[in-house]
């Protein structure tokens, strides 16, 4: 057992013990503040009412988890006209509320989630020393994206069709363009939806589409004010477009006529059939025998098919 202030993992936190168990994890016992502030009146109060204990997971040591065992009181608001009888110790800057690890480990869960996924994420943290499932880290993307859409306003959206089966079943993906984050998904391709979903983001300032008609009309009934543009990629797609449609009818830039749509698909039929006539002759040499021997031309033919010297 051994103390030392470094092994806290915040303000406000002292650090009572450091022991290794025997299945090489840390466990840190530490205890809150000795003083209890109420958070609606703002007075301090040495009452103690009870008590309650967190088990927070913390930053891996030498690559073992480490668990800070956290022993928090209650106290009694010594105030006589404050409504809150009874308080718990606030450490917003170590965890959150009902948090089962500490927040810069929440930083990491979310960073690894964003940029690894699920699985991957999940087996990157068990070999960091943080052990956590992908469920967590799912739900830890989903708890951050909530959160950063309550605490600030959308202003620059992108609105595009989203497949969810392809060619079959479609929907509607929203992105963030400041912050190059998704939004929202919609369940459906339709113009009743995505104008609802606008109508309730009333922020938005400006839109940026496809050059379809259904998310145009979208815009224009759920945010009339905003600005429609569109977006980079659609447009890069109809330049290609264009310029392979005069590139075809002119052919100018290659000396040579580009091959028509119905001509690309007959010289994709006939090297589909060369490899499968090639895939034959290769699957035939195959199966010869060993011992086969190869006849002189000629060899077995007719007597009036051979040449008379």
């Amino acid at each position: 057992m051994r103390t030392k202030s470094k092994w806290s993992p915040g303000p406000g936190v002292k650090i009572l013990g450091v022991a290794l168990t025997g299945d090489d994890r840390w466990i840190v016992s530490a205890a809150g503040s000795a003083i209890g502030i109420c958070p609606d009146c703002g007075r301090r109060s040495r009452r103690r009412h009870g008590w309650s204990r967190r088990s927070l997971r913390d930053l891996p040591v030498q690559g073992q988890s480490a668990t800070v065992k956290l022993l928090v009181s209650r106290w009694r608001c010594a105030h006589g006209e404050c409504a809150r009888r009874t308080f718990t110790d606030r450490l917003p800057t170590i965890a959150a509320p009902y948090a089962r690890r500490t927040r810069r480990v929440g930083e990491i869960v979310g960073l690894l989630g964003h940029s690894a996924g699920g699985r991957p994420g999940e087996r990157l943290m068990e070999r960091l020393g943080m052990p956590v499932s992908d469920d967590t880290i799912l739900r830890q993307l989903t708890r951050d994206a909530a959160a950063a859409q309550r605490s600030s306003e959308i202003r620059v959206v992108d609105i595009d069709d989203w497949s969810w089966r392809r060619a079959t079943s479609y929907g509607t993906i929203i992105v963030d363009l400041e912050r190059r984050s998704v939004i929202d998904i919609l369940d459906d391709r339709s113009v009743e939806s995505a104008a609802k979903w606008l109508r309730d983001h009333p922020s938005i300032e400006v839109v940026s589409r496809d050059r379809c008609g259904l998310y145009a009309q979208a815009t224009r009934e759920g945010a009339p004010k905003a600005k429609q543009v569109a977006d980079r990629f659609h447009l890069v797609q109809n330049l290609r477009s264009a310029i392979e449609e005069q590139m075809s009818l002119s052919g100018r830039v290659t000396g040579r006529a580009i091959l028509s749509e119905d001509a690309i698909v007959d010289a994709a039929t006939h090297r589909r059939r060369a490899r499968l006539s090639h895939r034959q002759s290769r699957q035939s040499e195959t199966c010869r025998p060993a011992n086969a021997v190869s006849l002189p031309p000629g060899f077995g033919r007719p007597p009036s098919w051979r040449q008379t010297p």
